[in-house]
């Protein structure tokens, strides 16, 4: 999760151990990892009840911590916590009131280049009779920017409960019940090219979608896997025992893949492994979709945390590994598809940092 505070000697110290950091100002990211703000207290507060402190980002692309300076952090965030990330943006609940929410740009590596903070509230959330609205699974965001006349945020929430609303226009959010009654290690996505919201059913074999107004029943296509992995049965029997993530992620060309991420921690042997299936074909007739197994994913890296996933064209960002899952879990990590190869990166011990990967941006 973000964490703001106002320990900066500790936080700064921590960072020099393992490099110098870089202070920038930045005209074009690479995918980045929000790590934390941080402020000192004997600098005081500046107008409106701010401080002035500077934002770190992790870039795996450089393997490397970057500092962006003079940042003005509003109030209103030190008193709320992080609840979800989407396009760059993030969304925090006040502590003392969780239906209480609002966006910023604060870890928006090129908006933390600019001094004032955006800070864009929300209606209040409510809660649906099956649902809750205390834990919050992931968001997603259907533009760049909440700014946008058309602009859906979403919030899929721990448990049935959708909730959706247009920021600045909408004076309620509209709130639906997922159709199914575990949909926990599945996140929410926006789909540019077919303009809907996909989370993938329980089990991985169907796909549900909303259209961007959710007035109508959500749409299921059936997802047909005409080939798997040639595994020993052991292994099979390995990932049984593992917790699965799914995945559905587009690539910027607007190519559509499913992610399987297993992860197993604690008494056994840790493992974390990652399947990747490709969408051959177009939805066939009777709404099927053809996904096949793939080592494979070309020139694309795909990032994988508590947020929305996104993919991203390696060669568009020197440093990123092509043909690779970046994921943000229990460590910081990646995985090479070509061999399954899962290295973490070597974070400072006690760094805080969050589990959001921000999407490349530029100016």
């Amino acid at each position: 999760m973000f964490f703001v505070t106002s320990s900066v000697s500790v936080l700064i110290s921590l960072v020099l151990i393992w490099q110098k950091q870089k202070s920038v100002r930045l005209f074009s990211t690479s995918p980045c990892l929000s790590l934390c703000c941080v402020w000192d207290d004997a600098l005081g507060l500046v107008e409106g009840g701010s401080y002035i402190g500077k934002v770190l980002f992790f870039d795996p692309a450089k393997n490397e911590i970057l500092q962006v300076p003079d940042k003005t952090i509003p109030q209103e965030l030190l008193n709320s916590k992080p609840i979800g990330a989407s396009q760059g943006w993030g969304f925090s609940s006040e502590q003392s009131n969780h239906n209480s929410l609002h966006i910023t740009d604060l870890f928006n590596p090129l908006a933390a280049s600019k001094s004032n903070t955006k800070m864009i509230p929300l209606p209040p959330l409510t809660s649906m009779l099956y649902g809750q609205t205390k834990v919050v699974w992931n968001v997603a965001m259907s533009s760049s920017s909440p700014h946008e006349e058309d602009c859906v945020v979403a919030i899929k929430f721990f448990g049935r409960q959708l909730s959706m609303c247009k920021p600045g226009r909408d004076l309620a959010w509209t709130n639906r019940l997922i159709p199914f009654d575990r949909a926990e290690n599945s996140n929410l996505m926006y789909s540019k090219r077919d303009q809907r919201f996909y989370l993938p059913a329980p089990g991985g074999n169907y796909l549900c979608s909303w259209d961007l107004h959710f007035d109508n029943d959500p749409k299921f296509n059936e997802l047909v896997f005409p080939n798997f992995p040639n595994l020993p049965q052991s292994t099979w029997e390995d990932l049984d025992s593992c917790i699965r993530e799914d995945h559905w992620v587009e690539s910027p060309s607007g190519q559509s893949f499913l992610v399987k991420r297993y992860s197993r921690v604690g008494s056994k042997a840790p493992m974390v492994m990652v399947l990747v299936f490709r969408e051959e074909d177009q939805v066939t007739a009777k709404g099927t979709r053809n996904m096949c197994y793939t080592q494979d994913i070309g020139d694309l890296c795909i990032f994988l945390s508590k947020n929305d996933p996104f993919c991203v064209v390696a060669s568009s960002c020197p440093g990123l590994k092509p043909n690779s899952i970046y994921m943000m879990d229990h460590c910081v990590s990646i995985c090479e598809l070509a061999n399954g190869t899962v290295t973490c990166f070597e974070l400072p011990k006690m760094m805080p940092f969050s589990p959001f990967w921000i999407p490349p941006c530029s100016v």
